[in-house]
């Protein structure tokens, strides 16, 4: 274990990777790594923290969730470039995980949540019956204290009933309902839509009616096939940006 790193407080009550994390943002920061700079791996991460491979790996499933890092296959896991759009629906997480508009503090709030009868098309997304109970959740997700983005997300009722009765700010629904419920999203389907900012939009990201943005909508689905979430969210056009990379596939 290095000299110079602070490590896990074993009589607190936070949670090992929620230290973790946290200890491993101070060090980012105290040594100016810059995006593109290599994270160490997971077996480093162990021996320099003394813990164990679970509770590093959900660690990196919290940051790349949050748009810090990002893992490349074969490569290694470096420092994301929070200014980019690295991986925008391209990983299987939601908004609080995925686009991130530029640096500075990024805070998430819950301003609705509640049970509600599904209408025609999320219904029809869930595989629902029309009318059936669903849970959603509308969340602003704000860097600086500027809203950067709108989200609303419907679940099946045994699915998002226990994200009634926890803290939802600052985390992810993904990484709660896999750590704490063991719900698992194998896949998703999804579509961007250069869009006007309607009358809630424009309220909830502070803009004016009409206003241009970036939407995202998704549908995830467990191992089985089941959809077990609907997801819609709204970037603003001005704090947002979508890159895509394209291969020339050779026959």
């Amino acid at each position: 274990m290095r000299d110079d790193v602070m490590t896990i407080d074993r009589r607190s009550p936070v949670p090992f990777y929620s230290q973790l994390k946290s200890l491993m943002l101070a060090d980012i920061a105290a040594r100016g790594l810059e995006p593109g700079d290599r994270i160490p791996t997971e077996r480093e991460l162990c021996d320099t923290y003394d813990v164990s491979r679970t509770v590093v790996r959900q660690t990196l499933l919290e940051l790349e969730h949050e748009g810090v890092i990002s893992r490349e296959k074969g490569r290694g896991t470096f420092l994301a470039d929070r200014r980019s759009s690295a991986g925008f629906g391209g990983a299987l997480v939601g908004t609080f995980e995925d686009i991130q508009s530029e640096e500075g503090h990024q805070h998430s709030r819950v301003i609705r949540r509640g049970i509600v009868p599904a209408p025609p098309r999320i219904a029809d997304d869930l595989s629902l019956d029309e009318g059936a109970e669903v849970v959603e959740i509308e969340r602003i997700r704000e860097v600086d204290g500027v809203p950067w983005a709108f989200t609303r997300t419907h679940l099946p009722l045994d699915i998002g009933r226990p994200l009634l009765d926890v803290p939802l700010e600052d985390v992810s629904l993904f990484g709660i309902l896999e750590r704490e419920f063991g719900v698992t999203f194998d896949r998703a389907r999804r579509s961007f839509v250069a869009e006007l900012a309607s009358q809630q939009v424009a309220d909830a990201l502070r803009v004016d009616l009409g206003s241009p943005i970036l939407a995202m909508r998704s549908v995830s689905f467990d191992e089985s096939g089941r959809a077990v979430e609907r997801f819609a969210g709204f970037h603003r056009g001005d704090l947002s940006r979508l890159d895509v990379e394209v291969q020339h596939t050779r026959s």
